[in-house]
C-alpha cells in the first residue's frame, strides 16, 4: 500500500469547484476536504467568491442533536449535510472570503471526531431562508397590505397565501414582529390572521388582505415568519476538541444555530451572526444562534456580533438526565427527559458525575462512570465506581455529567434584535462576561437558571463574573419579573440557609431601564452588585414600574457603590428570606 502523499494546501477550485458558476458545487468542495483528510493536508482553500450548494449530492447522515426536536416533531434524525468534516485534524479552512451558497433545508457544515480545525474568513447564507418576512405598507379598516420580502417565495392558492421554499414548505409557522420605531422584537398572531385571511397579489411582492376588522396591525413594522420544526442546524460541531471560528459570517441558520455538542476547547471570534449586509433581511436564524451542550475545557467567545435571533444569542449548559430504575447497587437506568433533547451520548468513561435533588437542585453525590451502555435513543444504562446513593429518589433526581461542563469567557460582543434572552449559561466553572453590549433583548439579557424538571438543563453555578457591559432597554417582553439579569434555578424546595447558585459577581456595569428590575435573584449565595450605574426612564404615566432588586430565597449579598438615577418603586424587595442576609448601602 502506498502512503498518502503530504500536502501542505489544498484547493477547492482544482476539484472543480469554480466560483460564479450558480452550479452545484457541492461534490467538489467534498472532494477537496476528503483529499484534506486523505493527505494530511494543513490548508484547504476557497477563492473569494461565490459558491452555490444544493441538497443534491450532499451527505446525509444521522444525527441527535440537542434542544432540536421530538420525535413526533421529526421522526427522522438524518440530516441533510453540505460539507462534512469527520475524523480529520490540523487543518485550516481559509475562506478568503468566500460565500457558500445553500438551498433547500440543510445543516451547513458538520465537525464530527475533529481535532485543532480552524475555519475563517467564510460567509454562510441561504438563498431562500427559511424565515419569511413581509412589512405593512396600508391599513384602512379590514383592508391590510404588505409588502414581500423579495427573499420570501410564496403563491396564493384559493385566495390564501402559502409560504415556500426550494423544496419545502412552511406549515408550523411562529410569528415575532419587529417595530422599527423602538427596535423591539415581539411576539405576534399576525401570519395566523392573513393566512386565514382572503389574500390577492395587486403588484409583484405586494398583497392584499381582507382582515378581520379588529385586526389593525401598525404599517411600517415587519412580520418574521418561521417554520417551528428544527429539522437542521446551522453548523453541528460533534465530539471534537480544539476548534476555532475567526470572522466568520453566518447570514441564515435553519432550526438551530451554531451547535457544539460535547466538543473541547472552542473559540469564536468576529463571528458575525446576522443577515447579509445589503439584504434588508431582519432574521439571521430561527432559534438560538450558538448552542453548546456537554461542552468541556474553555469556550472563548469574543467580539462577536448577533443580530435576529428568534431565540437566544448564546446558549450554554448540560443535560441532566433523570434516574429511572435502579439495577444493582452501582448501575442505574437514566432516561432523557425533554421532548427535544434525546438520543446523544451524555456520559462517557472516566467522567465525573453528580447526583442532583431535583427539588433543590443539590449537587449531594459524586461518582465516576465506569461503563455506559445505549438501552433505547431515550435510556442509557450506567455504571458507577461507587455505591448508589441511598437518598436518591427514584423518578425524580437527576445525574449531571460534571466533566462535560466548561469554563466560557464572553467579551465584548453585541447582542441587539432578538425577542428573547441575550446569553443563557449554566455551568459549574468559571464564566466571565465583560465588556459587551446587550441592547434590546426581547427578556433577561443574561440568564442563569439550571434545572432538573423543565428543560433539564444543568445545575448550579459557582463563580459568575458580569463586568463592564451595558445594557439597554431589556427584558420588555419577559422574563424572571422582567429583569434584566435573572438568577432563576429551577427548584421548588426554597431555603435562604441552603442556596442553589454562588458566587455572582456584577461589577462595573451601566443599565439603562424604562423601569425593570436590574437584578432578579432566587437562591443565590455570595452575590455582590457593587459599582454599577442604572439609570431608569419610564414612559410618562407607566404606573407598571418595579423594584431595582428582587431578591428572593437568597444569603450573604452585597449591595453598595452602586449609582441610582431616576424614579424607582422602591429599591429592594424581599422574599423568603430575612433582611439580614444582605449588606447594602441603600
Amino acid at each position: 500500500m502506498v502512503a498518502a502523499q503530504q500536502q501542505d494546501t489544498v484547493f477547492v477550485s482544482n476539484f472543480g469547484a469554480r466560483v460564479y458558476s450558480y452550479t452545484n458545487s457541492v461534490a467538489n468542495i467534498q472532494a477537496a476536504i476528503n483529499e484534506c483528510k486523505r493527505t494530511g493536508a494543513h490548508v484547504l482553500s476557497f477563492e473569494k467568491g461565490r459558491y452555490d450548494i444544493w441538497p443534491e449530492g450532499a451527505i446525509h447522515k444521522e444525527y441527535f442533536i440537542t434542544n432540536t426536536s421530538t420525535e413526533q416533531e421529526c421522526p427522522s434524525k438524518v440530516k441533510t449535510i453540505g460539507l462534512l468534516f469527520e475524523d480529520m485534524k490540523n487543518l485550516v479552512i481559509e475562506g478568503k472570503g468566500a460565500t457558500l451558497m445553500f438551498h433547500g433545508k440543510m445543516t451547513t457544515i458538520a465537525l464530527e471526531h475533529c481535532k485543532n480545525l480552524t475555519f475563517q474568513n467564510l460567509q454562510v447564507d441561504f438563498e431562500r431562508p427559511a424565515g419569511s418576512e413581509m412589512t405593512f405598507t396600508h391599513v384602512d379598516g379590514n383592508e391590510v397590505e404588505v409588502k414581500v420580502h423579495r427573499d420570501t417565495r410564496y403563491e396564493i392558492i384559493n385566495n390564501r397565501m402559502n409560504l415556500y421554499g426550494e423544496g419545502w414548505r412552511s406549515n408550523r409557522n411562529h410569528c415575532i414582529e419587529y417595530d422599527p420605531a423602538d427596535e423591539t422584537f415581539r411576539y405576534s398572531q399576525g401570519w395566523n390572521v392573513l393566512s386565514a385571511s382572503k389574500a390577492k397579489e395587486i403588484a409583484p411582492n405586494v398583497i392584499h388582505f381582507n382582515v378581520q376588522k379588529e385586526y389593525s396591525p401598525k404599517v411600517g413594522n415587519t412580520l418574521t415568519i418561521r417554520d417551528i420544526i428544527r429539522d437542521q442546524v446551522g453548523w453541528f460541531i460533534f465530539e471534537s476538541s480544539d476548534i476555532t471560528l475567526s470572522q466568520i459570517q453566518m447570514h441564515y441558520m435553519h432550526g438551530l444555530g451554531i451547535v457544539s455538542q460535547y466538543t473541547r476547547n472552542i473559540t469564536m471570534d468576529r463571528v458575525k451572526c446576522m443577515p447579509r449586509e445589503g439584504s434588508d433581511r431582519l432574521l439571521a436564524a430561527s432559534a438560538d444562534m450558538m448552542h453548546y451542550s456537554g461542552c468541556s475545557g474553555k469556550i472563548r467567545i469574543d467580539s462577536c456580533y448577533f443580530a435576529g435571533a428568534q431565540d437566544d444569542p448564546i446558549n450554554v449548559h448540560g443535560t441532566n438526565l433523570r434516574v429511572v430504575e435502579k439495577l444493582d447497587g452501582h448501575t442505574v437506568k437514566l432516561r432523557f427527559m425533554h421532548g427535544q433533547s434525546y438520543g446523544y451520548n451524555a456520559y462517557f468513561e472516566g467522567d465525573t458525575v453528580a447526583f442532583v435533588r431535583a427539588s433543590t437542585m443539590e449537587r449531594f453525590a459524586s461518582a465516576c462512570v465506569v461503563s455506559v451502555k445505549r438501552l433505547t435513543d431515550r435510556t442509557v444504562e450506567v455504571a458507577f465506581d461507587r455505591d448508589i446513593p441511598k437518598e436518591l429518589e427514584l423518578n425524580h433526581d437527576c445525574v449531571e455529567n460534571i466533566s462535560c461542563t466548561p469554563e466560557v469567557e464572553i467579551r465584548n460582543c453585541y447582542f441587539t434584535r432578538t425577542n428573547t434572552r441575550g446569553t443563557l449559561m449554566t455551568t459549574p466553572r468559571k464564566v466571565i462576561i465583560a465588556n459587551n453590549t446587550y441592547y434590546k433583548t426581547g427578556m433577561s439579557a443574561i440568564l442563569i437558571e439550571g434545572d432538573a424538571e423543565g428543560w433539564y438543563e444543568s445545575g448550579p453555578v459557582k463563580d459568575v463574573l458580569i463586568q463592564n457591559n451595558t445594557f439597554i432597554d431589556c427584558a420588555y417582553n419577559g422574563g424572571p419579573e422582567h429583569a434584566v439579569i435573572a438568577l432563576n434555578p429551577s427548584n421548588t424546595i426554597l431555603d435562604a440557609a441552603h442556596p442553589v447558585h454562588r458566587n455572582v459577581r456584577i461589577i462595573g456595569n451601566t443599565f439603562q431601564t424604562f423601569g425593570n428590575p436590574v437584578l432578579y435573584a432566587k437562591s443565590t449565595e455570595g452575590l455582590v452588585f457593587k459599582d454599577n450605574k442604572v439609570t431608569s426612564t419610564p414612559s410618562p404615566g407607566d404606573t407598571l414600574q418595579k423594584p431595582v432588586f428582587i431578591l428572593n430565597g437568597s444569603k450573604n449579598v452585597t449591595i453598595k457603590d452602586n449609582i441610582l438615577k431616576g424614579t424607582f418603586r422602591e429599591n429592594i424587595v424581599f422574599r423568603n428570606m430575612k433582611k439580614g442576609f444582605i449588606k447594602t448601602d441603600l
